[in-house]
């Protein structure tokens, strides 16, 4: 059976369950798997957090180090996000450099946290135009059934609202909490069998077609919203998933707390 006919299968497959008001798990349209959320589990990073969403499983940390703010920032540091998945979260991710699924997740999280401004980067300013904190927050993917953004976006607020300032080792004063004012959450919904569905399983990924990323803040603002993959949604479809997301974000932001 070649590579292409297996999708088409599926697709077909996703189709009639969708016709069915079913998806391949048994789970409802807008159900998501359970979710276990952990921080202070890598004893090396300044803070961090493990998410496992069903069988998707991924790590993040944060690091800091000094940095020279730059020319037209004197008085900013700096937060750097970036994302890493390899062979063994999934035979469909290869070795080598970052392939450009990676490098969106990357892009994707990075955004959603940091046009929040949940981290006020004139803070990390130790001496204007000489000494700042850049925050870098490294995510890892260990399993990957579907749904990578989401799992990668908890756990790196949830690492980041955990992270310990290092200014002792730096010598550049007393250690302190990183200053985390707001909790931006992630909600992805795939398009499958002609509807969108929430929280997609690696196969419904698959056989699926465009998606679309919501990151809303504590008061429901819309901090980020990415669209991927080819494909149209109508204002309809829009305005029922914005009214989800905006519902499992304050569920996620109590099991954070």
């Amino acid at each position: 059976m070649s590579a292409p006919t297996v999708p088409n299968l599926l697709r077909d497959h996703l189709s009639d369950l969708a016709m069915n008001d079913a998806r391949l798990d048994g789970r409802g349209q807008y159900e998501g798997r359970e979710i276990n959320l952990e921080t202070g589990i890598l004893p090396r990073a300044e803070g961090s957090a493990r998410v496992t969403m069903g069988n998707t499983i991924v790590l993040a940390g944060v690091k800091f180090q000094l940095m020279t703010p730059y020319p037209d920032r004197p008085n900013q540091g700096g937060l750097m996000c970036s994302c890493e998945v390899r062979p063994i979260a999934g035979r469909h991710w290869e070795a080598g450099p970052p392939s450009p699924e990676s490098i969106e997740l990357g892009r994707v999280v990075d955004r959603g946290i940091r046009e929040s401004g949940c981290i006020d980067v004139d803070d990390l300013c130790i001496i204007p135009g000489e000494k700042a904190w850049q925050v870098i927050l490294d995510l890892h993917a260990i399993s990957d059934d579907g749904n990578l953004f989401d799992a990668f976006a908890l756990a790196g607020i949830a690492a980041l609202r955990s992270a310990i300032i290092p200014a002792e080792k730096f010598e550049v004063g007393e250690d302190s909490p990183l200053k985390v004012s707001k909790k931006p959450i992630m909600c992805s919904y795939h398009k499958v069998g002609g509807r969108f569905v929430y929280d997609a399983s690696y196969k419904e990924e698959l056989g699926g077609d465009e998606r679309i990323h919501i990151t809303l803040g504590d008061d429901d603002h819309v901090h980020s919203l990415q669209k991927g993959l080819k494909g149209i949604f109508t204002a309809d479809e829009f305005a029922s998933i914005m009214e989800h997301a905006k519902k499992r974000c304050a569920e996620l932001r109590e099991l954070m707390d």
